[in-house]
């Protein structure tokens, strides 16, 4: 059977070089060896830019996931009570699914919590990585820090945030499905 694949993958190959004999017996061995190389190399070409699409097409799809999703995580660790609606609107703006859900099942309890105590959150996302991605979903790891003042800690403390965030493609945009809490 080995022999049988064997004869089969080449037959094309000793077909051409039987053209090619041919040819070279008939002084045309330069017109055929040309298209030859002409049509090894276009098709080499043709395969190199399919290669080249592919990469691109995956990597632009990366940045869209990293770029939503440290939006996300940034939305999510900056509120402040003077402006909770906007900042709510914010996160719920990148949201979709029960993380949507739950977040605006809580607004209006987290309204009244922020405002009672006089709650900002500064975030900034330190770095973020996408664990696993594909063409509809990704899950992304980010680690995030933010300055926390409230009428308990007016000078503020630390908080350090390392957030699973699930993302979704919807309507053309990678909306957060989920947040978890991790490490």
């Amino acid at each position: 059977m080995t022999h049988t694949l064997t004869t089969r993958a080449t037959r094309p190959v000793r077909r051409l070089w039987a053209v090619l004999l041919r040819a070279a017996r008939r002084g045309r061995a330069l017109p055929a060896g040309l298209a030859v190389v002409a049509t090894v190399l276009a098709a080499a070409s043709g395969w190199l830019g399919v290669q080249w699409y592919e990469r691109n097409e995956t990597d632009q799809r990366h940045e869209d996931i990293l770029t939503a999703a440290r939006q996300s995580a940034l939305n999510f660790t900056s509120l402040d009570y003077r402006h909770y609606d906007r900042d709510s609107k914010n996160v719920l703006n990148g949201a979709t699914g029960d993380f949507k859900k739950q977040f605006t099942a809580q607004t209006a309890q987290l309204t009244k919590l922020v405002a009672a105590n006089k709650s900002v959150s500064e975030g900034q996302v330190l770095d973020a990585g996408i664990a696993r991605a594909d063409e509809r979903s990704a899950r992304v790891l980010v680690v995030a820090d933010s300055k926390v003042t409230n009428s308990a800690a007016p000078q503020g403390t630390a908080r350090n945030y390392r957030l699973q965030l699930d993302l979704v493609f919807e309507d053309g945009r990678w909306l957060t499905s989920n947040v978890e809490f991790v490490g």
